[in-house]
């Protein structure tokens, strides 16, 4: 499969995990890697070859920091201009059934502090339920997220092999040697119309 990875960092010259995911995935076959700060500095984002990118694939990644329980801001932007009404959900917005979503995220906090006894009250896949049910809307499969915790925290080996395992799903994703249908998320169900848009 062909996946589309869009990443989005504000600073992405300050980050150390981010950076170090990205290095791990670039020069793929069949993988396009969209900076989206980079191409739109002033967030006017081309609606119209953002969904012909789209189309051209078929797994999309969201690649960011998990700032605030959410995105950075030009992530909101994308969702509010490109997935319009009428082409990616509602009547007739059936452009992206069949397609897989997945977030994959840094955070600052420790795996532990994401339950509901530790500081942020929530399990991850609940604090990216946004996104859940973005995916089920527009008639995609949503995959369980790919999740580095409190990577400032990791040793430079550790950091690598985790961003090593970053490239191994997406490797694994393109090449078909991981099923993207046994990695959905948790209590995740297909939406009525993914299966009239598989374009395997």
């Amino acid at each position: 499969m062909k996946i589309l990875v869009l990443h989005a960092h504000p600073r992405l010259s300050a980050s150390v995990v981010q950076r170090a995911m990205l290095r791990a995935i670039e020069g793929l076959d069949d993988v396009t890697l969209v900076d989206l700060y980079a191409e739109y500095p002033g967030m006017d984002i081309d609606v119209a070859r953002e969904q012909r990118r789209l189309l051209d694939h078929d797994v999309i990644v969201l690649q960011h920091p998990f700032y605030w329980y959410s995105s950075p801001a030009i992530i909101k932007e994308w969702q509010d201009l490109v997935l319009e009404n009428g082409w990616a959900y509602g009547p007739g917005g059936t452009k992206l059934s069949g397609r897989f979503l997945m977030s994959a995220i840094s955070t600052g906090g420790s795996e532990q502090a994401y339950n509901p006894q530790g500081r942020n009250r929530f399990e991850i896949t609940e604090l990216l339920s946004p996104f859940n049910q973005t995916a089920w809307l527009c008639s995609m499969a949503w995959l369980a997220p790919f999740v580095i915790h409190a990577g400032r925290r990791m040793s430079n080996a550790e950091l690598s092999t985790a961003a090593e395992s970053y490239r191994d799903l997406i490797v694994g994703l393109r090449d078909g040697t991981i099923d993207p249908l046994s990695r959905l998320a948790p209590g995740f169900t297909l939406p009525p119309a993914f299966a009239e848009g598989i374009r395997r």
